[in-house]
C-alpha cells in the first residue's frame, strides 16, 4: 500500500497509481438549464421541485438521479461500488441520506461546504489509489431553495440580495472512480492538495466569494510550492464558486504571493449563469455548482484534449445560521484536485 501514495510538501499528494473517472453525470434545475452550459447537462428539471413535495426531497432526488446516470455511463451497478463518498449543504446531510440510501452502498459522508466535491474526489481517489477500493462513487448536491432556508431566510420572506451575493445552484454531480480505465473514461486524477481553514475575519454571509477567496489562494499557492510548479504548468486553474467578487480578491492575493493566474483562471460560478440574462448577481455557488460544471464541461474539455491538465479547486464557506447570528466570522476552505487528459 505504501508505494501507492506519495505525500508532497506540506499538504499535497501525488498519486503513484492514477485514478480514472469512468462515469460522470450532472442533473440540474430549470434556471441552470437556461444558462450557458444548459445543453451539456445530462438532465434538466422542468421545475425545481422535481416531482417532490419539499425542496429537501427535491435535492435528494438530484443525488439519486446523478448517481444512477453516472453508474450507467460507467456500465456499473451499485453493488460494484466499494464505497460512496457523498455530502450536501443541509443539516445532518439529509439530502444525501435520503437520496442515496436505497443504493445500499457503504457510505462515508463528507462535508466541506461548497468544497465538498473536491473533498469527496480527494478521499475517493486516495481510497482507490491506495488499494482500499477498486471502484467508488462520489456525489454532492445543492438546491437554491433548501440552501436559502438552511443558511439565510425562507424564500417567502422576500429579502433583497446585494450585488455581492451568489445564487445557489440547484444541481448534483456524480463521479465513478476506478483503478482501471473504463470504456467511457473522461480523465484521470493524478494528485491533490488538501486545504486548510483560512479566516480573514469577514462576517458578510452575502459575500461568500470574498470569504472563500483567501482559502482558495492559500491552497493554490501551497499546491505550487508543494509540486514545485507554476501557473503555466496548467491549462486552467478552476475555482468552485468565488464569483466575480471573489475572483478579484483571489487574483490579488495570489499576485501578492508571487503567482499570477489571471490568464488561465476560471470560476465555475461565473460559467454556469449568464450575467446579462440571468439575475444571479456575483454568480453561482453551492456544492452543486462546481460538481455539475466539472461533469458537464470541464471533463468534456479534458476528454476532447482541449485541455491536458487542470487544477480544480472547489471552495467552501464554513458557516451556519447559528454561527452567523452569534456574530462569528465566515472561514473558508478549498481543496485542489489535479485532473489530466488521457
Amino acid at each position: 500500500m505504501a508505494n501507492q501514495l506519495c505525500t508532497v510538501g506540506s499538504q499535497s499528494v501525488r498519486l503513484q497509481k492514477e485514478v480514472y473517472i469512468n462515469g460522470n453525470a450532472s442533473v440540474v434545475g430549470k434556471k441552470e438549464g437556461e444558462g450557458p452550459l444548459g445543453s451539456l447537462f445530462d438532465m434538466v428539471g422542468e421545475d425545481d421541485m422535481f416531482g417532490c413535495n419539499t425542496w429537501e426531497e427535491a435535492e435528494s432526488s438530484l443525488q439519486k438521479d446523478a448517481v444512477y446516470l453516472a453508474l450507467g455511463k460507467a456500465k456499473r451497478k451499485p453493488e460494484d461500488m466499494r464505497y460512496i463518498f457523498a455530502g450536501d449543504l443541509l443539516g445532518q446531510s439529509i439530502a444525501t441520506s435520503f437520496g442515496i440510501m436505497n443504493y445500499n452502498i457503504p457510505l462515508l459522508g463528507v462535508y466541506g461546504a461548497c468544497s465538498t466535491c473536491g473533498e469527496s474526489l480527494t478521499v475517493g481517489a486516495m481510497a482507490v489509489s491506495g488499494g482500499f477500493a477498486k471502484e467508488v462513487v462520489c456525489v454532492t448536491s445543492s438546491h437554491f431553495a433548501s440552501a436559502e432556508k438552511e443558511f439565510r431566510f425562507p424564500l417567502a420572506y422576500g429579502s433583497q440580495r446585494p450585488l455581492s451575493a451568489s445564487w445557489t445552484v440547484t444541481g448534483s454531480g456524480a463521479f465513478v472512480l476506478g483503478d482501471e480505465k473504463g470504456e467511457n473514461c473522461q480523465a484521470k486524477i493524478t494528485g491533490m492538495t488538501v486545504g486548510k481553514i483560512v479566516d480573514f475575519g469577514l462576517k458578510d454571509s452575502l459575500n461568500m466569494g470574498a470569504c472563500m477567496a483567501p482559502a482558495a489562494a492559500a491552497t493554490i499557492a501551497a499546491h505550487f510550492i508543494d509540486y514545485n510548479s507554476q501557473p503555466k504548468d496548467y491549462d486552467k486553474i478552476i475555482t468552485g464558486d468565488l464569483g466575480s467578487v471573489g475572483q478579484r480578491v483571489l487574483l490579488d492575493l495570489l499576485r501578492d504571493k508571487g503567482f499570477d493566474i489571471a490568464d488561465r483562471h476560471m470560476d465555475c460560478g461565473m460559467e454556469i449563469y449568464d450575467p446579462k440574462k440571468q439575475d444571479t448577481h456575483a454568480g453561482g455557488s453551492g456544492c452543486g455548482c462546481c460538481a455539475v460544471t466539472l461533469s458537464a464541461y470541464i471533463l468534456k474539455r479534458l476528454a476532447e484534449k482541449n485541455w491536458k491538465k487542470v487544477l480544480f479547486v472547489p471552495t467552501g464557506a464554513l458557516l451556519s445560521k447559528i454561527s452567523f447570528n452569534e456574530g462569528q466570522t465566515v472561514p473558508g476552505i478549498a481543496h485542489g484536485v489535479v485532473l489530466e487528459s488521457l
